[in-house]
């Protein structure tokens, strides 16, 4: 008697882990689709950022206004690939050439390095918290395949530069542009765009309006891997 109760417990427990699990596909399937056309109204990023904020006690305000991707500079399109995932047209959604180089850094005693894609940072940002847990991580690699899978390149670097922090509270390209330069990010310098994609390993504690010696040497870096990709035409592959 007790161990058809255990198996029938086990059955329900089944039915409920594996309903709940469709469930969750099915949401995220419509939610991501929905996303494709229409813009997110904000990211999980800054939902993290206002908790802190009431937390802390420390009033934040969220800067952030849309720009569609006709809007949006060549220049700062170029500058996050060139600085982040010069790969991006080309994989889909995990770059295994950057993985293999960290593992690789990794077992030969080298500092562990990120090998995110800009897939993966967009489905990070908009979708989910902040954290390193298998779970999270599990749940980035089922996002990244649905936005990879129902969003085009151009989408996904889209909604990227659109939901991306820049400073605390300064969400997206054109907050960004206003907040450090004053000016809209259509009219975005490749100087500007390469300052901007350079404080983003760090963007609370960096400026792109005042630069330090190390974001000063990166954005130099990231302006002439812009020139080797072939400049504004590289966007053509998206």
């Amino acid at each position: 008697m007790l161990n058809r109760s255990l198996r029938r417990l086990m059955r329900l427990m089944w039915r409920f882990v594996w309903r709940g699990a469709l469930a969750f596909a099915l949401f995220s399937v419509a939610v991501v689709l929905l996303f494709s056309v229409v813009p997110p109204p904000g990211s999980m990023v800054m939902v993290e950022r206002k908790i802190q904020s009431w937390v802390s006690s420390e009033p934040i305000r969220i800067q952030r206004e849309w720009r569609s991707w006709d809007s949006l500079s060549a220049n700062a399109k170029l500058a996050v690939i060139a600085a982040e995932d010069q790969r991006f047209p080309h994989h889909r959604g995990f770059d295994l050439v950057e993985l293999q180089r960290a593992w690789q850094t990794s077992r030969d005693g080298g500092r562990l390095r990120g090998a995110s894609t800009l897939s993966q940072q967009t489905a990070k940002n908009v979708f989910l918290w902040s954290g390193r847990s298998w779970t999270r991580k599990g749940l980035e690699a089922w996002f990244t395949l649905l936005i990879e899978t129902l969003w085009s390149k151009q989408r996904i670097l889209e909604v990227y530069l659109n939901v991306a922090e820049w400073d605390s509270g300064v969400f997206g390209i054109e907050a960004a542009s206003q907040h450090y330069f004053g000016t809209s990010s259509e009219a975005l310098t490749e100087r500007q765009a390469s300052l901007l994609a350079a404080i983003l390993p760090s963007p609370r504690t960096r400026s792109a309006a005042r630069p330090d010696a190390q974001v000063e040497r990166r954005s130099q870096w990231i302006r002439q891997q812009m020139r080797n990709l072939g400049g504004a035409g590289y966007l053509e592959n998206l």
